[in-house]
């Protein structure tokens, strides 16, 4: 038995070192997919660990009380040989004589193998939850990290950050606030004078989505779904945008996107903007870990500017 538990603590900090790699390397668009895989393989093992204890409990009952760890109350002790059975009787046998009825006590109850087996598992998932914990605390601050890393950029760089709320638009609308403030040509007659602020980011979803279907040999080498249905949910759904929107957007636009990341490298992305004419310049900042649902686009504008 204590071989059997050895090799179930064995396999079960296995388990959590194998989930714990598989949450810190998850993106944010892989998150869902690594969780559920990560639920099933516990549920895996704690169907393995009951059924090789169910197969245990099977057998020889005097190892089926070790394992449930059983203790006889005084009550059953009574009824032992070399206990109090030879007083119990002498108590009663008066009773008998007298005709009056002897009230030996309740009955010890059965142990309830099941709810012990419950118990171990609760104990055990516990200990796993404790273990992450402490895992987790030991691990590098990579939110606090990148915060200190882009705020040395932004200022080394002259730029202040604007937030942007993380609802699966923030690309959207960090590009809709640029183009909002720009002051060129290509800023004013891009953004719908009428449109209400909460509703910016939508216009460029649906320029991006028009411009991926309308150039459909730039973009549908690097799709795993069909062109129709990838713009689809890139004009009606919350799906966060990336490199391809970011190229799409430059174009659709004409203008140059600069992404800046905590590394303080800016990646750019230029439009096919007519030659000799400077584009306008956007900029936004790219984040990793700082926020809770993963990646993640802020505005970034000039720190002399509005």
């Amino acid at each position: 038995m204590e071989e059997l538990r050895g090799r179930h603590r064995k396999e079960q900090q296995e388990l959590q070192a194998r989930i714990t790699q598989k949450k810190k390397s998850a993106t944010k668009k892989t998150r869902k997919g690594v969780n559920d895989e990560c639920d099933h393989l516990l549920r895996e093992f704690q169907e393995r660990l009951d059924a090789e204890r169910a197969e245990l409990d099977g057998g020889d009952n005097t190892l089926i009380q070790d394992l449930d760890s059983l203790i006889l109350d005084d009550d059953v002790k009574s009824r032992l040989p070399g206990g109090d059975d030879g007083a119990t009787k002498r108590d009663a046998s008066p009773a008998r004589e007298t005709g009056e009825k002897v009230d030996n006590g309740p009955r010890p109850r059965k142990p309830n193998r099941q709810k012990a087996r419950m118990a171990r598992r609760t104990a055990e998932q516990a200990a796993l939850a404790v273990d992450a914990e402490q895992e987790a605390a030991s691990l590098p601050d990579l939110r606090g990290q990148e915060q200190e890393a882009m705020r040395k950029h932004f200022s080394s760089s002259g730029l202040r950050e604007v937030e942007v709320r993380p609802d699966g638009h923030c690309l959207y609308s960090a590009v809709a606030h640029q183009l909002a403030l720009t002051s060129s040509k290509a800023g004013k007659s891009n953004i719908e004078r009428n449109t209400r602020p909460a509703d910016a980011f939508q216009n460029v979803r649906d320029r991006t989505a028009n411009y991926i279907s309308q150039n459909p040999d730039q973009f549908t080498p690097f799709l795993d779904e069909p062109l129709d249905e990838y713009s689809r949910k890139v004009k009606e759904t919350a799906e966060w945008g990336g490199q391809l929107e970011l190229q799409a957007i430059s174009k659709a636009y004409g203008v140059q996107v600069n992404v800046l990341q905590a590394t303080g490298e800016v990646i750019k992305f230029d439009s096919d903007g007519t030659a000799g004419q400077e584009p306008c310049v956007l900029w936004l900042a790219y984040y990793r870990h700082h926020y809770g649902l993963g990646e993640h686009y802020n505005a970034l504008v000039r720190a002399s500017g509005p």
